[in-house]
């Protein structure tokens, strides 16, 4: 192998950062959120899907999308999510093969009053962390990332 394979020396500095971000991060949201609402990230995540959803229903299959999960991991998760009243699934009226996830009017009480946590702990945990200006450049170097690997995972 030759050395452009090689991360150089700030590369691989910068990369370690990535690398401490995206550990420390998601641990530090889903700690916040287990201690002031008893949730995990994926169960907010599913709520809130939900509750910016047309009439707060989705797909399962488009759930598991939008939470970047496998069917059976979000079909576990939203039957955790059903004992505690806060989702019920049915079969789709347009689609009799498919099966919708429907937040509860308990479910859209759950993530109003979390929502304003979560968002505190975000603004706590990072974008405190930089200039507003930073946390812009921030999220547009992100997206960049993301459509990056997109681009890179499409199957033509």
């Amino acid at each position: 192998m030759g050395d452009e394979v090689w991360l150089d020396e700030g590369q691989q500095e910068s990369w370690r950062s990535v690398i401490g971000l995206l550990t420390t991060l998601p641990q530090a949201l889903e700690s916040d959120l287990r201690r002031m609402a008893d949730l995990t990230m994926f169960d907010y995540t599913v709520l809130a899907s939900l509750s910016e959803a047309p009439d707060r229903t989705m797909q399962m299959s488009d759930l598991a999308y939008r939470a970047n999960a496998s069917l059976s991991r979000l079909s576990h998760v939203v039957s955790r999510l059903e004992k505690r009243g806060w989702v019920v699934r049915e079969l789709s009226s347009s689609d009799g093969r498919a099966t919708n996830a429907m937040l509860t009017h308990s479910g859209w009480e759950k993530v109003v009053a979390t929502a304003p946590l979560h968002a505190q702990s975000v603004r706590d945990l990072a974008v405190n962390a930089l200039t507003p200006s930073q946390f812009r450049q921030f999220g547009t170097l992100a997206k960049k990332i993301e459509r990056h690997i997109e681009e890179r995972t499409v199957t033509p």
